[in-house]
């Protein structure tokens, strides 16, 4: 069974910083891109970054280039998102996703069950 479980969500001032992991469990994990998404009230899901399975390739969306990092360690099964200077337009719910192919899409095979980013200003 897989499992795809988040974790580092909380409530931060703007300009803040959080750290979100993602651990996976009953899959390939270093033959698999991985992935964040997320999803604010009222909108859709959409892409914020994605690795690939060697991590050798990153894919940000523009509104969070220079200012979040996505990374992975293989050893654990682990994928982080490493995310500074967070505005409240940040605000959302976060999900850990994996998928075959690289970048990961918005119909990526798993998905984790989300982790609240609340940015206060």
């Amino acid at each position: 069974q897989v499992q795809l479980v988040e974790s580092g969500g909380g409530l931060v001032q703007a300009g803040g910083s959080l750290r979100l992991s993602c651990a996976a469990s009953g899959l390939p994990f270093s033959n698999r891109a991985m992935g964040w998404f997320r999803q604010a009230p009222g909108k859709e899901r959409e892409f914020v970054a994605a690795i690939s399975w060697g991590g050798g390739r990153t894919e940000y969306a523009d509104s969070v280039k220079g200012r979040f990092t996505i990374s992975r360690d293989n050893a654990k099964n682990t994928v982080y998102l490493s995310m500074n200077n967070l505005k409240p337009e940040d605000t959302a719910v976060y999900y850990c996703a994996a998928h075959r192919t690289f970048p990961t899409p918005v119909t990526s095979q798993y998905w984790g069950q989300g982790t609240q980013v609340t940015v206060s200003s």
